[in-house]
């Protein structure tokens, strides 16, 4: 009989097989929980294995550095999206004012209302600690944010629903607010908002027309 057909140790092998296909995602999880808990410095390995439920060898089969896993999490948890970012501007077909709101939100949806967020804060605080690492955030993160926003904003003025603007600052009245709603979400030391009387949906949206009112063309 050959004994790895046996059904006691086939559902065994599949077990190990999804285990260990999860360990990395469960690293991430847990290194981005930590991450923005304690931020970089003050986040140990062995913390972020244990917290897995993995051995800190193990986690160094995924992830050689601590460095390497923190570009990890960066990648997972936001650089990664740009892709299809791009892929839905190119895609859309609505107006630009519909699209700017459509983009403060996916962004408050899928980063801002997520831990992710906690991330902007610790590059705020450990960059000038950590110059390598502020390099790939910007690299990967600031660069291509600023790049997609320039893409919906000249996008606009070639329909001819903005009017003519200098990317290069403008990209900066599309970033103000949402960077506010990182750095104000509550964190494990301070919230500067009321959360009683604080909605950030509706917050999202009073920004978007804010803004939209500066950039759109204005009637003769």
């Amino acid at each position: 009989m050959n004994v790895l057909s046996s059904p006691a140790v086939q559902p065994e092998c599949a077990r190990r097989g999804r285990r260990k296909e999860a360990r990395p995602g469960e690293l991430l999880d847990a290194a981005l929980d930590l991450f923005v808990e304690k931020g970089f410095a003050a986040t140990r390995v062995d913390e972020v294995a244990a917290r897995a439920g993995v051995s800190k060898g193990t986690l160094f089969l995924y992830f050689p550095s601590k460095e390497d896993l923190f570009k990890a999490v960066v990648r997972k948890n936001i650089a990664g999206r740009f892709a299809e970012w791009d892929l839905e501007l190119e895609s859309y077909a609505g107006t630009s004012s519909e699209l700017v709101q459509y983009c403060f939100q996916s962004w408050w949806d899928r980063v801002g209302s997520t831990k992710a967020a906690g991330l902007s804060r610790l590059m705020l605080s450990e960059a000038n600690n950590f110059p390598e690492i502020a390099e790939f955030y910007r690299r990967e993160v600031v660069a291509p944010g600023h790049q997609l926003i320039r893409r919906i904003l000249q996008r606009g003025m070639d329909r001819g629903e903005l009017r003519p603007l200098d990317l290069d600052h403008a990209v900066y009245l599309v970033l103000a607010p949402l960077m506010f709603l990182s750095f104000a979400q509550p964190s494990p030391s301070v919230c500067i908002l009321e959360p009683a009387h604080f909605s950030p949906e509706t917050y999202i949206r009073l920004q978007a027309d804010n803004v939209l009112q500066g950039l759109c063309v204005r009637p003769t």
